[in-house]
């Protein structure tokens, strides 16, 4: 006998994708940026090193980083051991110590330590990509953008939004699926909800109150 093959799950239409997004932001009428900061440059650190890592476990390191290099000078300026130390505890310690200095040192170099405010220039800088600074453009400085996370990768495709796995092609398929305006707002409640109830190994679908418009309900549980 033949392993049945699993149906692809289907792409939802733009009313469909609107109620589901409705639910959620009513769900979540609060959701924001779960990172620890004071500046835009220490977001950009903090969502560098979010990395495969908790926003919770990140905030925990950057109280202390934050504390001995509270700008981007000081730590272009710093022992890079003393950075890994710090960093440790946010896994691959060593790249992304690396990564926040070289963009510290090319921020302090090219541009007066003040971060850059346009897409181009952010993905320029070490250890930058899209997701990185469309995060900062959104929280820092209101700009739309789709915060293409593990979150939102999988959210996504249960959700019908998209069947991509690029991240990219995911971000060019939300951007004709919902008005540009809402673009940063979704990208935060859609992450919210990954990490409470549409988890990774066993989304809760019960408790989901979107359970009757998503396509991949009761399916992953």
């Amino acid at each position: 006998m033949t392993a049945k093959k699993a149906a692809k799950k289907p792409h939802v239409d733009k009313k469909t994708a609107k109620k589901i997004m409705d639910a959620l932001c009513e769900r979540y009428p609060d959701a924001d940026c779960e990172l620890t900061f004071d500046s835009t440059w220490q977001l950009l650190t903090a969502v560098i090193l979010s990395a495969q890592c908790t926003d919770q476990q990140v905030n925990k390191v950057t109280s202390k980083l934050y504390a001995k290099y509270p700008t981007a000078k000081s730590l272009a300026e710093a022992d890079l051991e003393h950075i890994k130390e710090i960093v440790r505890p946010t896994g691959y310690f060593n790249a992304k110590a690396t990564n926040i200095q070289n963009c510290a040192q090319a921020l302090v170099t090219k541009y007066g330590g003040e971060v850059p405010t346009t897409l181009e220039e952010l993905v320029e800088l070490p250890g930058v990509g899209r997701k990185t600074a469309n995060v900062v453009l959104g929280v820092a400085h209101g700009e739309p953008g789709w915060t293409v996370d593990t979150h939102v990768q999988r959210l996504c495709k249960r959700l019908g939004f998209s069947q991509e796995t690029d991240p990219y092609k995911i971000e060019l398929e939300l951007q004709k699926l919902f008005p540009e305006q809402d673009w940063t707002q979704y990208s935060i409640t859609i992450i919210w909800h990954g990490r409470r109830c549409c988890y990774a190994r066993k989304p809760d679908c019960n408790a989901c109150p979107v359970n009757d418009l998503c396509p991949s309900a009761f399916l992953e549980a």
